[in-house]
Formats: structure tokens, sequence, C-alpha cells
């Protein structure tokens, strides 16, 4: 890998490991629902001169109904059940959870295409499930198991976007697909704030974290991404789903003061280890997203491949 790779590859686990905090800092003054309407609205309106670049939504037609399912396992009931689980469990547990992903890809991936799954990845799930059993002893998780159930069905959602991308949005520019999941979910929330109010005025530091939600962990994120992809390809830029979890302990405890205990970080090690084994796969095996680095079309050509998502928190 290039430097300019490594340093991509940083700043995205950087980028998408911060935004654990963010939301920790926001739902303390305004409701989830406010959060995820104030990160999709930003994020949209930022990306929205990008996406006319490269055709408009209008490179979006006859795959609405794809796009609309993309846009609900990615962003719209995540991106919901994230913030409101982050009212009670610390930042850095939710992220721990949220690096499961890889796991629930590996069980999805043996129901829905019956893929053969090696043994390396069934004892990567097992290991990877024993440290999330780690995270649920007694006071690991704030004493609030519903807000671990959100962040694991989020986590599900992650896992199951992919193959929607995969099988039904294969060729759709990229920045389009994610201009339109983000106003799309924007538009479903505004309803949902209104009927919500009246709301009190947030303090300046829940302003500042959801612009910065907005600004840099979706627009910003999203641009820098698809650069990544185009310099190390798809299979290569999922490393990042490593690094947003120890971002998000370091965070929590060096910002938020959130302990960092023995059992955190054993639980820490033992999940990133085990996804990393459940994501094992062969060298000869094709990736499950186009590797965009493949694509001879240039950068705008790389970006129409379908990303690999899942990974944006």
């Amino acid at each position: 890998m290039t430097r300019r790779g490594w340093s991509l590859l940083v700043t995205m686990g950087v980028v998408w490991g911060v935004p654990y905090l963010l939301i920790k800092v926001a739902v303390d003054q305004v409701t989830p629902a406010t959060v995820v309407l104030a990160r999709t609205g930003v994020g949209a309106l930022l990306l929205l001169p990008f996406a006319l670049r490269r055709g408009g939504l209008g490179v979006l037609r006859g795959r609405w109904p794809a796009v609309l399912a993309f846009a609900v396992l990615e962003l719209v009931v995540p991106w919901i059940l994230l913030s409101n689980a982050e009212r009670t469990l610390p930042s850095s547990t939710t992220g721990l959870l949220v690096a499961t992903v890889p796991l629930a890809a590996v069980v999805i991936g043996r129901v829905v295409d019956r893929e053969h799954v090696a043994l390396v990845r069934w004892v990567g799930l097992a290991v990877a499930l024993g440290g999330v059993a780690l995270l649920l002893g007694p006071g690991a998780a704030a004493g609030d198991p519903w807000a671990v159930v959100q962040v694991l069905v989020a986590a599900l959602g992650y896992a199951t976007a992919p193959i929607v991308a995969d099988r039904w949005l294969r060729g759709v520019p990229s920045i389009p697909l994610t201009t339109a999941c983000l106003s799309v979910t924007a538009l479903g929330y505004l309803p949902v704030v209104l009927l919500e109010g009246p709301h009190e005025r947030p303090g300046t530091d829940a302003v500042l974290a959801l612009v910065a939600l907005g600004v840099v962990c979706t627009a910003l994120a999203f641009v820098v991404f698809f650069r990544l992809i185009e310099e190390v390809g798809a299979a290569r830029s999922t490393l990042v789903a490593y690094l947003n979890p120890v971002v998000a302990v370091a965070l929590g405890a060096l910002v938020l003061d959130e302990p960092v205990t023995i059992t955190v970080v054993a639980a820490t090690a033992i999940i990133l280890a085990g996804s990393a084994a459940a994501s094992h796969r062969p060298r000869h095996a094709a990736p499950t997203v186009p590797d965009a680095s493949q694509d001879q079309g240039g950068p705008e050509s790389a970006t129409r491949a379908a990303p690999p998502v899942g990974l944006s928190p």
C-alpha cells in the first residue's frame, strides 16, 4: 500500500471513530431523531454539488426501491438506534459493539447466499462473540441490555446493506447514491423532529457536535472514503472497520473520561481479532463489492462501483 493509501486509511479510521463521541455529546441535549436529521441534512446539502457533477439523482432512475432499501438498512434504522443507545451506553462500548458487523455478515452470507464458511471464520465468529459477551458482563453495559440490543440490530443493518448494494446497485455512482440516501433519511426524520417539539435550544457543544457529524463525519468522510477506494481498492478499504473501535475507545477515555478497564481492553482485542478472522477470505475469492482499484476507467469510473458499506457509524 502506498504512503497516500496509508494516510487515507488512517484518516478514515479517525473520522469514522469520532462519531461515537460526537453522538454522545449531542444526545445529552437533543433527541436522537434530531441528531439523525442534523447529520443527514447537512451531509446531503454538502454532497449535492458533487452529486450534480456526476449526473445528479437522475442516474438512480429505475433503482429507487433498492435505494430506499439501502437507505433504511444503512442509515434510517442504524443511526437512530445508535443515537438512542448512546443515551445510556458509553461511546466506547457502542463503537466496540458496531465492530461485530463482520460477524453478522458471515451469518447472513451463509443464510442468504449459501456461502461456504471456512473453519477459521467460524472460529473467528465464536471468538468475537466471546468478546461481546465479555462486554455484557456485570456493569459493562451500563445496566441497559436494550441499548446493547439496539446497537447489535444496527450492526445487522450494516451487514445486510452490502447485499442490496451488490445485487441491485452495481454501477450506480457512489456520491449520487449517498446523497440520495442522506436526503431520504433527512426527509423521513424531519416530521418526527417537528412532532417532538417544542425543543429547548441546545448548548454550543451540542451544536458543534451536530455540525461536525454532518460536515466531517458524513459529507467529508464519504468523499475521502471514495478516494481511499480509488487508491487501495474496495477490499483493503474495509480495514477502516478495525481502526474505528480503537479510536472510539481512546476518545471516550480522553474526552469523556469513560473508564478503560481491563474488561474493555480485553474485549477490544478479542472482538477485533475475531472479526478479522471471521472476515478472512482466500486470496482467490472474489470480493463481495467490486474492487475500484481494478477499474481502468479512471477516478470517475472508480466511484461507479458500489462502495463497501456498513462501515459508517
